[in-house]
């Protein structure tokens, strides 16, 4: 089975489902498996930063270079709350690591909208400005 793993992945998923289906458990590939559900979650996580590194560095270029607001940064700082509304929706767990993540990706955000505006990044704050309410919100 973990030489389906590596040749044909999907097929191998579709027998994996068979097999839990049928509580046919004994032939499942546990070892591959266990990586692949890890795999999922470790997704989502990954998904959940990356949104709000986005969101971040939108919301900066937004305050900082109001001169320059388009409707294409409103549209990315909408899409990426609705994305994350959806997102926690279907992984509740996920809200108890948002203070972490903002703290988390907050510098890169600060970078990229540094690279994005042309200001210095010492026209942004060192740290996050934003509250979760503000950053999550309308």
């Amino acid at each position: 089975m973990s030489n389906l793993y590596d040749q044909d992945f999907y097929q191998w998923t579709i027998e994996q489902a068979t097999l839990l289906r049928a509580g046919a458990l004994s032939q499942l590939d546990i070892e591959n498996l266990i990586e692949e559900v890890e795999s999922m979650g470790k997704s989502q996580k990954k998904e959940l930063f990356s949104r709000i590194a986005v969101l971040l560095m939108h919301l900066l270029k937004w305050d900082y270079q109001a001169e320059q607001r388009s409707g294409s940064w409103k549209s990315t700082i909408l899409t990426q709350r609705r994305e994350l509304k959806f997102l926690l929706l279907d992984n509740p767990s996920l809200n108890r690591i948002i203070p972490d993540a903002v703290i988390s990706v907050y510098s890169d955000s600060r970078l990229s909208a540094a690279a994005e505006t042309g200001l210095p990044e010492s026209a942004f704050p060192e740290t996050c400005p934003y509250t979760i309410e503000q950053i999550m919100g309308e």
